[in-house]
Parts: structure tokens; C-alpha cells; sequence
């Protein structure tokens, strides 16, 4: 099987940091991701939304493909989001990241959050439940959103798992989006905004802004 794929968005010259975007799935699935994929094109339009703002900052942001759509276990698109931090080490070195999730994407971040090279997750509309880890987050930040319209995945859920991350994650945080669901069609705005301000404010204090 090949390896997943990156889209890649780099600031010009060396960032300060590095966001990578991680979609969606479904809970079974070994159907290989296409561009016509909607979890995919979903998060590559987040990715497009905040590339430009991110830049600003001095913040790259890459989006990952797995391999396959499922989660499957998690062995292999967990698998995947280590292999793309590896391909992002070779890129730009140690440069701190932060991992922006989607629906499964939140749930790959939290299994793959234990790199070295991740000092916070962002999960939007995730889907974490009590079989989750949350030693992976020691040291790192958590930022979460979810809104009560969600009929994918649960509100309750998330906010069990963030509770349970506070006594482990350096700062836990869950934005409550009201009425939204969990595709982020609706509100798409205020979920680009959301994971924009997570994102630089878990940079903010981990990572001192340079002059560039």
C-alpha cells in the first residue's frame, strides 16, 4: 500500500511552528481516501481557511491523507499522522506542532499526541470516548469544540474525555458551539475561527513569537 499524502502550506523561509490537519473517517472503512472524499475536502478546506492568518504568525499548516478512510482499530491512520510528523521533521527540524483533528482526526491526534515533536491538540467535533488515551497529552496543551447539534459524534463524550485530560494536559479548554453540528458546514466561520485562535493561542505559550 502507498504511503498517505501531504498538502503542504509553508510560510517563506523557516516557520516558527507547524500546524497539520488531520480529517475525519469512518469507524470501518478500508476504502483508499480520494480528492472526492467529503471528510478530506472538509479539512482542506479548513486548511485553506486558516493558512492565511497562520502565515502571518510565521506558522506553516500541512494537511495529511491516510492511507485508508477507516479508523479501524487506529493501528493505521495513527500510523499515518506519525508518518507525516516524521516527513515534517525532515522538512523543517524540530519545529514545535500542533495538531489540528476533525471528527476521527481529533481522535488520531490524541493517540499520536506523544511525538516529540507536538506541544498541543485541537480537536474539532471530536470522537473520543473512554478508550482514548490521555497520558499521551502530559506537557501539551488540549483544546476542544463541540457543538450540542451533533448527532455524529457526542458532546457528552468530549467533555468527559477533557475532564479526565485536566489532570494530565499542561491547560485543557472545550469551546461550547451552541447549535452546530458535527460536519461544520453550518457556523463554518466560527469553527475556521475557533480552530485558528486554539491553534495560536496554544502556540503563544509555548513557542515566543521572533522577529522574522
Amino acid at each position: 500500500m502507498s504511503d498517505p499524502l501531504l498538502t503542504t502550506a509553508d510560510v517563506p523561509g523557516e516557520p516558527r511552528a507547524m500546524v497539520l490537519v488531520l480529517h475525519g473517517g469512518k469507524p470501518r472503512s478500508d476504502r483508499v481516501i480520494g480528492t472526492t472524499s467529503a471528510s478530506w475536502r472538509r479539512a482542506a478546506w479548513l486548511q485553506r481557511a486558516i493558512t492565511p492568518q497562520a502565515h502571518e504568525a510565521g506558522v506553516g499548516v500541512w494537511l495529511a491523507r491516510y492511507r485508508v478512510r477507516g479508523w479501524n482499530g487506529g493501528a493505521g491512520p495513527v500510523a499515518d499522522a506519525r508518518w507525516a510528523l516524521e516527513e515534517l521533521r525532515s522538512a523543517h527540524g524540530d519545529v514545535p506542532v500542533v495538531l489540528l483533528g476533525h471528527s476521527m482526526g481529533a481522535r488520531v491526534a490524541v493517540h499520536a499526541a506523544d511525538d516529540p515533536s507536538v506541544v498541543g491538540v485541537v480537536g474539532l467535533a471530536p470522537w473520543w470516548s473512554a478508550d482514548d488515551p490521555v497520558a499521551t497529552l502530559a506537557g501539551r496543551a488540549l483544546r476542544a469544540a463541540h457543538g450540542r447539534r451533533d448527532r455524529i459524534t457526542s458532546f457528552r463524550e468530549t467533555t468527559r474525555y477533557v475532564d479526565r485530560a485536566r489532570s494530565v494536559a499542561d491547560s485543557v479548554e472545550l469551546h461550547d458551539m451552541g447549535g452546530l453540528g458535527h460536519y461544520m458546514l453550518a457556523g463554518s466561520r466560527r469553527w475556521h475561527d475557533v480552530a485558528l485562535t486554539s491553534v495560536l493561542e496554544v502556540l503563544a505559550a509555548r513557542v515566543p513569537r521572533a522577529e522574522r
